[in-house]
């Protein structure tokens, strides 16, 4: 077919038409994709402060009565490039679930996450 005046009008009003509707559906899935990079981040954020180990260390004091052990409860995470380890206190004025309350809000503070709350029936 030969290239003719109405032909290209026919065209230009064709894309015309288009245009509209592909900028619209563009527009939809940009911002699909923004929401979704959104929640990756906040995921991200929240696997961050839910990846916590708590655990037990052990010192041994020597004296001239002999030795003694001391238990506390230890944590660590990353800052950067940096392990931050965390003294959270003596393994007999806490039980592993304070520690670990006390790990996650120390945690969320570090990386400038609001903590979150555990419910509890202690008043």
């Amino acid at each position: 077919m030969h290239r003719t005046a109405a032909g290209d009008r026919r065209q230009a009003l064709q894309k015309a038409a288009r245009a509209p509707a592909a900028r619209r559906e563009a527009e939809r899935l940009q911002s699909e994709a923004d929401a979704a990079l959104a929640e990756a981040q906040a995921l991200k954020l929240q696997a961050r402060l839910e990846d916590l180990t708590v655990w037990q260390m052990e010192k041994v004091k020597q004296s001239r009565k002999g030795s003694k052990t001391y238990t506390y409860w230890m944590t660590s995470w990353r800052e950067g490039n940096k392990t931050r380890n965390v003294h959270l206190g003596s393994s007999r004025k806490m039980d592993a679930s304070e520690a670990r309350q006390k790990a996650s809000a120390m945690k969320a503070e570090a990386l400038g996450a609001p903590a979150r709350r555990c419910s509890s029936s202690a008043s």
